[in-house]
């Protein structure tokens, strides 16, 4: 329920927000879609009008409840709308989990549909949310849907 909400304040906010070219602009943030579920570094790297490649590291030291995940992303821009940029985007990566006593590691693939919009005179922030596919294997194989607002998904801050 509270990604639908998510979603429906981003397009009815539509008015203030604004499709922006960040074409050779570096965007670093953050973002918490790695299955380990802990906050990650995330960086955007906008290569062409089509595409731009991602990634996203995360570290948790903790020897109770630590873990670490990589993974590179690559987003294919659909279409832009005067207010949004529309994208499908893939993500590879590493994940890793610690509890007590174990140590487990494993992969995830997410396959997802997403926009980035950016609020009239913060041009430099680009906010995102994605929905779609994932799948992944940290103690068992798991396919699941996955709804991620724009805190989930990414906040950016280009350069």
């Amino acid at each position: 329920m509270k990604y639908l909400l998510v979603i429906f304040v981003a397009f009815s906010i539509t008015g203030l927000t604004h499709a922006t070219d960040r074409r050779g602009r570096l965007g670093a943030g953050m973002s918490s879609q790695l299955q380990t579920g802990q906050p990650s570094i995330s960086f955007k790297l906008q290569k062409s009008k089509s595409f731009a490649l991602g990634g996203v590291f995360g570290v948790n030291s903790n020897e109770q409840s630590g873990g670490l995940g990589g993974a590179i992303k690559l987003y294919r821009n659909i279409f832009d709308e005067p207010q949004l940029n529309f994208y499908a985007s893939g993500l590879v990566g590493f994940i890793s989990k610690k509890t007590s006593s174990v140590s487990q590691s494993g992969f995830q693939v997410d396959l997802t549909l997403g926009s980035e919009f950016s609020f009239r005179g913060l041009g430099s922030l680009g906010f995102s949310f994605e929905f779609g596919l994932s799948l992944n294997k940290i103690d068992s194989f798991v396919v699941e849907t996955v709804g991620n607002n724009f805190i989930i998904a990414g906040i950016h801050f280009y350069l």
